[in-house]
């Protein structure tokens, strides 16, 4: 049995399960503002903290959507180990992605990655779709929710 339906088989007993939470990450100011430096995303709601804390409900600023989807990419490091054979892990997409809850600065946030379904795309490689859930520490509510695409690469 090659490396690639090795890890199919074993990947497969864990559909419908939790594989992983991540380590928790602070969100600060400094964080919010160094991403919409390099974003160019520099809507005040981000980064003027006086002008948020008097024209919004939130109290002050929040975190870009996209700076806390892209903590996704840490908390796989957190989750995954690499699969026997398997050489590199490629975004692949989402089939759904929803912000359902500001991240303001101070915050902790982590991932909770539930695997949803895995398929052989072709001889090197396993399509994997999991469901992940960004947790706020203390909300009631997640930051976000996303059902992620990755491609698992494996040796020729």
């Amino acid at each position: 049995m090659s490396a690639l339906q090795a890890a199919m088989t074993a990947q497969e007993k864990l559909v419908g399960q939790e594989v992983g939470v991540s380590n928790w990450i602070t969100v600060d100011q400094t964080m919010i503002d160094d991403f919409a430096r390099v974003t160019h995303d520099d809507q005040w709601i981000h980064i003027d903290p006086e002008r948020a804390a008097r024209e919004t409900a939130f109290g002050g600023t929040i975190a870009h959507g996209f700076l806390t989807l892209s903590l996704a990419s840490r908390f796989v490091y957190d989750c995954f180990e690499d699969l026997p054979g398997q050489v590199m892990g490629i975004n692949y997409g989402f089939n759904s992605l929803r912000f359902l809850s500001p991240v303001t600065p101070g915050s902790r946030v982590r991932g909770r990655f539930t695997l949803k379904s895995v398929k052989m795309r072709n001889d090197t490689q396993l399509l994997r779709e999991t469901h992940l859930i960004v947790e706020i520490e203390g909300a009631d509510s997640p930051a976000l929710v996303a059902d992620w695409l990755g491609l698992i690469v494996f040796e020729t």
